[in-house]
């Protein structure tokens, strides 16, 4: 999941503007959310499910601090089986062990093509809405990068540019893991939002293990957050800049990820990543 530098450097996207707080962005009413027990599938109930939910507050909440919280995004079962897929080899491309290269202590697996169906769900979905907001902000900070209005043709952006691999992982800490401060880069082409979904339970499977982040803003010291996710809660983000209101106009403002240190038990969680790989 750590990402790297590359040497071109992509024109990306950002604006600033909204207000709003950064609230929890919960879905208008449960008994609107259609149940994965009735006769849609699984792609049609993901699209509902993200259909319904505030999308006004979470644009606010990401134009103000570059994240917004969506409690409830998966249900207790499908956060079981996501965590499950973790120990079906044939589902992944690769594995990496985190110490190895100095990333933290932990470990992480990317699923390979295809995804799984409930994970590209999740991708497609979520990145149909939050175009639109990548696009405001690329115009806002007039950075010239433009996001197509489905997954399909934003990743064929990304194979143009030779980015082929599919980025969604599963990420696994037990106690004493953590992660370092990274962005998840993989190229030329990203997109400048991603999200995380819990799919372990606070206090009972583990305790610790927050999700941090981290802003640096011109000529200021840098401002954390760390954040609690509950399972089955999605948090997205920005993945390498925001936009930021300034005294005279929108600037840049640089923002790394990572987790705390878990202090006991095992935190599962997965990654959702729009932009395809090297």
């Amino acid at each position: 999941m750590i990402g790297y530098r590359t040497k071109t450097i992509q024109r990306a996207p950002f604006h600033a503007g909204g207000a709003g707080r950064v609230a929890l962005i919960r879905p208008r009413a449960a008994a609107e959310v259609v149940t994965m027990e009735s006769a849609e599938t699984i792609q049609t109930e993901i699209e509902r499910r993200v259909g319904r939910l505030e999308w006004s507050g979470i644009e606010a909440a990401l134009d103000d601090r570059g994240f917004a919280l969506i409690p409830a995004l998966l249900r207790a079962g499908e956060c079981a089986a996501v965590a499950a897929m973790y120990h079906r080899r044939e589902l992944f491309r690769s594995r990496v062990e985190m110490a190895r290269f100095r990333f933290g202590l932990g470990e992480y697996k990317y699923f390979a093509a295809p995804l799984p169906p409930l994970v590209a769900a999740l991708r497609a979905s979520l990145y149909r809405r939050l175009a639109p907001i990548a696009a405001r902000w690329s115009e806002s900070l007039r950075m010239g990068a433009e996001y197509p209005a489905t997954l399909d043709q934003f990743l064929r952006v990304c194979c143009a540019a030779g980015q082929t691999k599919p980025t969604p992982l599963v990420l696994r800490y037990a106690a004493g893991g953590y992660n370092c401060m990274h962005q998840d880069l993989y190229g030329e082409i990203f997109f400048p939002l991603q999200a995380t979904v819990m799919l372990s339970r606070p206090e009972i499977d583990f305790a610790g293990g927050e999700f941090l982040l981290a802003e640096q803003r011109p000529r200021a010291q840098s401002r954390v957050e760390a954040i609690r996710l509950e399972r089955g809660m999605a948090i997205v983000f920005a993945t390498r800049w925001r936009p930021a209101r300034g005294a005279r106009n929108v600037y840049r403002a640089a923002v790394r990820h990572g987790v705390s240190t878990v202090a006991r038990g095992g935190r599962t969680t997965l990654g959702v990543i729009f932009h395809d790989a090297r």
